[in-house]
C-alpha cells in the first residue's frame, strides 16, 4: 500500500533522493535594515556584487550567509554586523531605537535608570 496522508487520504510523494530539509535558522533583520536604508534588493545586490536571487534567499533564510557576507552587508547598510542579527530598525519601541534618538544627556539618564532597575529590580 502506498503512503497516504491521514487527513486528506492523498498519496504522499516520496522524498527526493539526497534532499535534506533546510535547518531552521535564527531570525535576522537583513530585510528590515535594507528597507530602513531605502534600498531595493537590486540596488543592494549591486553594492554587494551578488545576485538579486541570492539577496532574496539570504533575507528569507533559505540560503546561509558567511561572516564575509555579514560584514559586507553591514558596510553596505551602514551599520554593524551585530545590529543585522539583533536589531530591528523598524521597531520604534525597541531600546536601540530609543537610544539612537536620545541626546547625549538623555543617554546618561537612560543608563542611570537602567542601572537602578537592574540593581533594585523596580
Amino acid at each position: 500500500m502506498k503512503n497516504v496522508c491521514n487527513k486528506c487520504k492523498m498519496p504522499i510523494m516520496p522524498a527526493r533522493i539526497g534532499y535534506k530539509r533546510p535547518k531552521q535558522r535564527r531570525r535576522t533583520f537583513f530585510r528590515q535594515w535594507r528597507l530602513h536604508r531605502d534600498l531595493s534588493q537590486e540596488r543592494l545586490a549591486e553594492r554587494l556584487d551578488t545576485s538579486i536571487a541570492s539577496v532574496s534567499r539570504i533575507e528569507s533564510g533559505r540560503q546561509p550567509y558567511t561572516q564575509d557576507y555579514l560584514e559586507a552587508l553591514a558596510a553596505a547598510l551602514q551599520t554593524d554586523p551585530a545590529s543585522l542579527l539583533m536589531r530591528d530598525p523598524s521597531d520604534p519601541d525597541a531600546i536601540w531605537t530609543i537610544w539612537d534618538n536620545a541626546k547625549q544627556g538623555e543617554r546618561k539618564m537612560i543608563i542611570d535608570i537602567a542601572r537602578t532597575i537592574v540593581k533594585t529590580g523596580t
